[in-house]
């Protein structure tokens, strides 16, 4: 076993190599047919120039967006010039510019928001930029109960052919109620439930990037990333809520997904990202391990998995949804996710006449479950999703609320408070079944499947850790040790100095990610302690991703030694695809 997990090792490592060092076209490029026209984003070793662009324009292609965050743009090029353009030494990356998709009642009280409402933590004078299908002015979203006062203080489109900017899919202003919805339609002296977000009098910086389908680019996502740092000083925009996500292709390194996300964090916005909802998807024999989305995987965002509240406020009874993503991330091995919150069966605000409503027709809220007055009729205010891309803004919601208390917070220090104060009580196991096909899923929690824990606002606010000057917050990497067979936790990513968590008392491990997850609970997280394997805490039998991940069989074993192979078996459709965002997790 050490000998064949070694090679596995060895394997990984030289295939990681040759591909940095020989290759600057993205897999999911080559085999393209070289008559076909593709719209690539070259990303530069420096700010491109219109010296560049001619270079460009020279192979036959043509210049469509400028995107200056990642040092690229994005172009239209015949494929059978890519290797020409690969070859040009000004160039760091070529890549698609690739789909993406868009990934209260009870959860607002499991999470303490409603603990943290009452000392007068709400969301006011910050801005949260929310890049999805858009967000309609309805009236939970008004300034207090005006009729006419609206908190999405600024509307864009980014998608291709429309610059309208209502929300056609019904996805975003889903999102933004779970974040920012102030109840006007649900606290009537009649209504018995009232559905009301966490940061309820944040405002809202609406950047569309999805369609009708729920479907975009990278490059609308990144230049919708772009606008929200260049508003920042304008709108106050400390968060920005992606619950949208597609496969790993590269190292977070090259991914202009990623670089563009890790701008926005350097700029002192705090970036909150969806993990997927691939938790159930073994096509890869990984049991749902290493299926992060992209720029989930970026080691500088907060990533967030999806829990089910079972119908009560109290956490105690709460388990992981089985369709949340889980780590190592993919290639670069990274720890996520960072943590997980409310996100199955999630009511909230619905965006009329939009498709999510007319084709989630299970998920619509009959009056009667939050009014007193007896109606049989659907809600035209609310409904259900199901989703880590549901989860994402109850955390986005909380960075508000911190960043209310303390408007010097940096993005650091806003995901080392909200990851060391997660709660970190959980059962070694648990079981799921889908309702439609009677499969029973079981998922283990371990850090990747929970990350550091459970949303905890309240905990949050109390928190007076800092992250120094000099620190970083970048979540670590998993390492196998191919002599002993075990994985660890540690290492840092490029361009960050040192991580907060490490062995001083105040990071250690056993405070962010709790014991469980630790053999030798006390010992540092750059230490000796194993995480995951042969002697780890869960044990070989009980890791049921262990082989998959680390093994000959596994995602850099014999049977399988590229990322392109892996995401062809585990294509990501939307994180609402229906299956989930209707019937979620029994």
């Amino acid at each position: 076993m050490k000998n064949s997990l070694r090679i596995a090792f060895l394997a990984a490592v030289a295939w990681s190599q040759a591909f940095s060092a020989q290759f600057k076209i993205a897999p999911d490029l080559i085999g393209r047919d070289p008559s076909a026209t593709v719209d690539v984003i070259v990303q530069f070793k420096h700010a491109p120039t219109e010296r560049h662009h001619q270079k460009v324009h020279a192979l036959g292609g043509r210049h469509k967006a400028g995107l200056e965050m990642v040092n690229g743009g994005l172009y239209a090029l015949p494929a059978a010039a890519l290797q020409a353009l690969a070859d040009d030494p000004d160039v760091a990356y070529v890549s698609p510019d690739r789909p993406v998709r868009g990934m209260l009642d009870f959860a607002n009280s499991t999470v303490g928001a409603d603990i943290a409402r009452t000392y007068g933590f709400d969301g006011a004078g910050v801005g949260v930029a929310v890049i999805d299908s858009g967000v309609n002015n309805v009236w939970d979203l008004m300034v207090g109960s005006s009729a006419s006062n609206s908190r999405i203080v600024y509307n864009e489109s980014f998608v291709a052919g429309n610059k309208r900017t209502s929300d056609d899919y019904g996805h975003g202003t889903h999102v933004a109620g779970i974040l920012a919805g102030n109840a006007n339609s649900s606290s009537a002296a009649y209504d018995t439930h009232t559905f009301r977000g966490i940061a309820p009098r944040a405002n809202l910086i609406s950047l569309r990037v999805l369609d009708l389908n729920g479907a975009g680019t990278d490059s609308a996502v990144i230049a919708a990333i772009q606008r929200a740092i260049a508003l920042k000083s304008q709108y106050n925009i400390r968060v920005i809520n992606l619950s949208l996500g597609r496969p790993v292709f590269e190292s977070y390194t090259q991914d202009p997904l990623c670089q563009a996300v890790e701008q926005a964090w350097k700029a002192g916005i705090v970036v909150v990202v969806a993990a997927g909802n691939s938790g159930r998807d073994n096509s890869a024999g990984t049991a749902g391990y290493a299926t992060i989305s992209a720029p989930g995987n970026d080691p500088y965002v907060i990533t967030v998995g999806a829990m089910k509240t079972n119908g009560t406020a109290a956490r105690a009874d709460d388990t992981v949804a089985s369709y949340s993503s889980k780590g190592p991330a993919l290639l670069d091995h990274v720890v996520k996710p960072d943590l997980v919150a409310p996100g199955n069966r999630v009511i909230s605000l619905m965006a009329g006449k939009s498709t999510l409503q007319a084709k989630s027709s299970v998920n619509l809220l009959p009056y009667s479950y939050y009014m007193s007055t007896g109606s049989a009729a659907n809600s035209i205010d609310y409904f259900r999703l199901s989703g880590t891309s549901m989860a994402t803004p109850m955390v986005s919601g909380a960075a508000a609320l911190l960043l209310q208390k303390d408007p010097s917070l940096t993005p650091d220090t806003v995901k080392a408070r909200l990851m060391k104060s997660a709660a970190k009580s959980f059962p070694a196991y648990s079981t799921a079944t889908d309702p439609t096909s009677g499969q029973i899923y079981t998922s283990q929690y371990d850090l990747f499947t929970v990350g550091a824990g459970y949303l905890d606002i309240w905990a949050a606010l109390n928190s007076t850790d800092t992250v120094g000057s000099g620190l970083s917050a970048v979540s670590p990497t998993a390492m196998l040790d191919p002599v002993t067979g075990n994985v660890y936790v540690g290492n840092l990513a490029p361009g960050a100095t040192t991580a907060v968590w490490g062995t001083n008392a105040l990071w250690g491990s056993t405070a962010v990610w709790g014991t469980s997850v630790f053999v030798g609970g006390a010992n540092a997280l750059w230490g000796s302690t194993a995480v995951w394997g042969t002697t780890a805490v869960w044990g070989t039998g009980g890791t049921q991703g262990y082989t998959a991940v680390w093994g000959t069989n596994a995602l850099w074993g014999s049977n399988s030694s590229d990322a392109s192979s892996l995401n062809a078996a585990t294509s990501l459709s939307s994180p609402e695809s229906l299956n989930i965002a209707i019937y979620g997790d029994k």
